[in-house]
């Protein structure tokens, strides 16, 4: 069976420049549909978050205006991410082995920004999914975590490649550019990606870059979830029946 590691951040603010916390977390449409989609293609999940500790939904993820003004969308995603036991009990992120898992995905939220993109231990797992030739993926925020992924000379391991996130204009739309330490399409940039984005803010786009796969924004998360399905769970089929 097809296995997926999601690595969701265990940190429930994120600090501004002017040294003031914002609260947030994960955001609950980037778990609630890749889980869904997961589930629904048969694969086995695994959530863990730094720690072992329980992650926080960034409450403003279920307001209408961030569910086409649906508060009836906001309410059904927060009851569906309330039924996932594995988030109310997830695993300790420091304990997983790679080798039980096919893929990585990391959702988003502004937590990741805090947590995930300053973890040389994440970057180190990262980089052990990487070597093993295993798909890493992460979806608008999530993205940061790729940032302490290092090879053996310290640059970065996704210089050079292709990738998205939650870009510059979406963080002024949202009114955090202004007051952020920093922005995850200038630091994706700066460290040596090759970065894109949709013509248009807050619509649908991923990038897929040999193993690695990105997504723009909230709007992507079911597409970047399908796409790993259709690559990594065709991929296992392929393997299990030339082992049999």
């Amino acid at each position: 069976m097809t296995s997926a590691l999601i690595a969701v951040t265990g940190v429930d603010y994120w600090t501004l420049a002017d040294g003031t916390t914002h609260p947030c977390g994960y955001w609950p449409e980037e778990v609630s549909t890749p889980y869904q989609v997961f589930v629904d293609a048969g694969i086995d999940i695994t959530i863990a978050t730094p720690g072992g500790v329980t992650p926080t939904a960034d409450q403003a993820g279920f307001a209408p205006e961030y569910n086409g003004d649906s508060a009836e969308e906001g309410q059904r995603i927060k009851a569906h991410l309330e039924s996932i036991a594995a988030l109310r009990s997830p695993e300790v992120l420091e304990d997983v082995d790679v080798a039980s898992f096919d893929f990585i995905f990391v959702p988003g939220g502004h937590g990741p920004m805090e947590d995930l993109a300053a973890s040389e231990f994440f970057g180190a797992l990262l980089r052990q999914f990487v070597d093993a030739g295993k798909p890493v993926a992460a979806v608008c925020h999530g993205p940061a975590a790729l940032l302490p992924a290092r090879d053996d000379n310290g640059e970065w391991l996704f210089a050079g490649r292709r990738v998205t996130g939650f870009s510059n204009e979406e963080e002024h739309q949202v009114g955090f550019a202004p007051r952020a330490k920093w922005l995850l399409e200038d630091r994706l940039k700066s460290s040596g990606g090759i970065y894109s984005s949709a013509p248009e803010a807050w619509t649908e786009f991923v990038v897929v870059d040999g193993n690695l796969y990105t997504g723009q924004n909230p709007a992507s998360s079911e597409g970047i979830a399908r796409r790993l399905v259709l690559d990594v769970v065709e991929r296992r089929q392929t393997v299990d029946a030339g082992a049999q």
